[in-house]
């Protein structure tokens, strides 16, 4: 087996802010049991022992929720403590956890480092964008609480990341959101378009991305950071990272980037397992790792079809000279078509992304290598 990669929800899709677009609250709230509380002991001590007696080479653990750091402190402890105890010397383990920040002290920050974990922060931008939809149980925005977690990671020698929901909101203030981050020194960048709700027609949110605003938004984006390489600054953007790097002849890096989707572990604070953490649904529940052996998991995979699925190439798509850069975006962003998965939401946006940037994407792959060679 190839290196694993495990999502794990360990405080399932409890969380103690209330963001308007959050995809993993509607995911939760159509399934038979929405919240299932704190992982157990047992839960996680059987995932680690049965991801490690499968792994080759490497397994990477990344924390998600909801909000992981409900879990408590004491949960992560035991969890490594449980993969040293068990893990061979020749494994790799790696540690990731997404968060909203808000709960992060010193104490949390000096275990992320002892323990090297990769930290991605949530962060929307611009104090104006990132509060107009990310408020607490109160109805307040948290953007100072998100600022001063970011700088406490900073102290304590952690490396993490911004990860950024471009809302129809945030797309129009691009501008504004994007100088944000790079006068606050965020180097590393994310940025993806946020999920409507998966029972109702796309569009009707105040926070919805259209195909339109979303194209306009690469663009914007897109100028902004190729203007700041040809003054010789490099922010790392995930997006045109991989897309440079495809240009090269590379696979991506980036699940939503590859066409098809990877083989991945969502597992539920009960032991449920998904095929992936935008299909958390009864549908798509693959067994229990309590129960269930690996292998057991992937064959329901496999007759689940989801993985053979997503592989379906829409006519429309084989017949694009955008395919190899856009490979109909991420599953989840594939518009329904009778019984069948089609095009993108965003194919429009995309084409008319990558007929404006591509030019100047082959110089940003010089400037850059410029840059990295000082």
């Amino acid at each position: 087996m190839p290196p694993l990669s495990i999502l794990l929800k360990p405080a399932s899709s409890g969380c103690n802010l209330r963001c308007t677009y959050c995809f993993y609250a509607d995911e939760a709230k159509i399934r038979a049991v929405p919240n299932y509380g704190r992982m157990p002991e047992a839960v996680s001590h059987a995932l680690i022992e049965k991801a490690i007696g499968v792994a080759e080479g490497s397994v990477t653990f990344l924390f998600q929720g909801g909000e992981p750091t409900l879990a408590g402190l004491d949960f992560f402890r035991d969890f490594v403590a449980h993969v040293k105890k068990t893990a061979p010397s020749n494994l790799a383990v790696y540690y990731a956890i997404q968060t909203n920040g808000t709960l992060l002290d010193q104490e949390w920050c000096r275990f992320f480092k002892e323990n090297r974990f990769l930290a991605g922060l949530s962060l929307d931008g611009s104090r104006e964008c990132h509060d107009r939809f990310r408020l607490d149980g109160k109805g307040k925005g948290t953007y100072s609480r998100v600022q001063q977690a970011a700088r406490q990671l900073e102290q304590a020698g952690v490396e993490y990341n911004v990860l950024t929901v471009v809302t129809g909101y945030l797309a129009r203030h691009i501008q504004s959101a994007f100088s944000s981050l790079c006068r606050q020194g965020f180097r590393f960048q994310q940025y993806i378009p946020c999920l409507d709700p998966l029972d109702e027609k796309r569009g009707g949110q105040e926070y919805s991305l259209s195909p339109d605003r979303y194209e306009v938004f690469l663009k914007r984006l897109f100028d902004l950071w190729y203007r700041e390489l040809e003054q010789g600054r490099y922010w790392s953007i995930r997006y045109f990272d991989n897309l440079l790097w495809m240009l090269e002849g590379h696979a991506p890096e980036q699940c939503s980037m590859r066409g098809y989707c990877g083989l991945q572990y969502l597992v539920e604070a009960d032991g449920s397992v998904y095929p992936c953490d935008f299909y958390g649904l009864d549908a798509y529940r693959l067994g229990n790792i309590r129960d269930d052996a690996w292998g057991d998991l992937d064959r329901a995979r496999d007759v689940l079809g989801f993985v053979e699925t997503s592989r379906r190439i829409p006519e429309k798509c084989g017949q694009c000279r955008w395919y190899p850069l856009c490979r109909n975006g991420c599953r989840r962003d594939r518009v329904i078509e009778g019984d069948k998965l089609g095009s993108s939401y965003y194919c429009e946006a995309y084409a008319g992304f990558f007929s404006y940037a591509l030019p100047r994407l082959g110089r940003a792959r010089i400037l850059l290598r410029h840059i990295q060679a000082l």
